[in-house]
């Protein structure tokens, strides 16, 4: 009966995550993050690695809520400020996500997820094999426009600096719940640049490879 109850509820759940990445909205609202879970920080660190192998079984809805939310959520209410920090509060860095089913951007003050072109795009999220394998990459792309009096060359150390911040998040999420996750720095830029649609002063930074482990 307990297998029952399981296979039951399991299959509905994926259900409700393809039919939500099928709807025709160009916005998926995505379920509150779940800010008590996981495992105790210390324990969280010391499990933290890098994987280069992934299963391709889709992530839920609520999963990607939780690791959108741990790299760069809003955590602060009255003030906008969020989980990973930003020199100056300029909150440069936007988080594009790659799944099987197009490329979205992350809404931190609605908690959703905006697509940007229907499709799989994920070979183009790096030039490593496992990157179109694994359900989520994630693009962490710098706005200069909003980084205002420094020099260039302190533009791109700051965000930088920013976006391994949010990636650092993401780590420590995934290590507190036994999920495979790498950060790279190798993509066709140009490439995935133009499906990005990104505009003049926007820029790919690093991104970031998110599944669960193969087993």
């Amino acid at each position: 009966m307990l297998r029952n109850r399981f296979t039951i509820t399991l299959f509905f759940s994926v259900l409700f995550t393809i039919t939500t990445f099928s709807q025709k909205s160009d916005t998926i609202k995505l379920p509150e993050p779940q800010k008590t879970i996981g495992k105790p920080l210390m324990e969280a660190l010391n499990n933290r690695q890098s994987s280069r192998t992934f299963s391709p079984a889709a992530l839920p809805l609520q999963e990607l809520s939780n690791i959108l939310w741990a790299g760069f959520g809003i955590n602060r209410q009255e003030s906008g400020k969020r989980t990973a920090p930003s020199a100056m509060n300029w909150q440069e860095i936007t988080i594009y996500a790659l799944t099987a089913e197009g490329i979205y951007t992350y809404d931190a003050k609605s908690n959703s997820l905006t697509q940007i072109v229907a499709g799989d795009f994920r070979k183009l999220a790096g030039v490593q094999p496992y990157v179109k394998e694994a359900p989520l990459n994630l693009i962490y792309v710098a706005d200069y426009s909003k980084v205002k009096n420094i020099t260039e060359s302190d533009k791109y150390m700051y965000a930088g600096a920013d976006a391994a911040f949010i990636a650092e998040n993401v780590y420590l999420y995934c290590a507190s719940q036994n999920l495979a996750v790498v950060v790279r720095a190798s993509i066709d830029k140009k490439a995935l640049g133009a499906e990005l649609k990104l505009k003049p002063g926007q820029m790919i930074v690093i991104g970031q490879t998110i599944g669960y482990p193969k087993n």
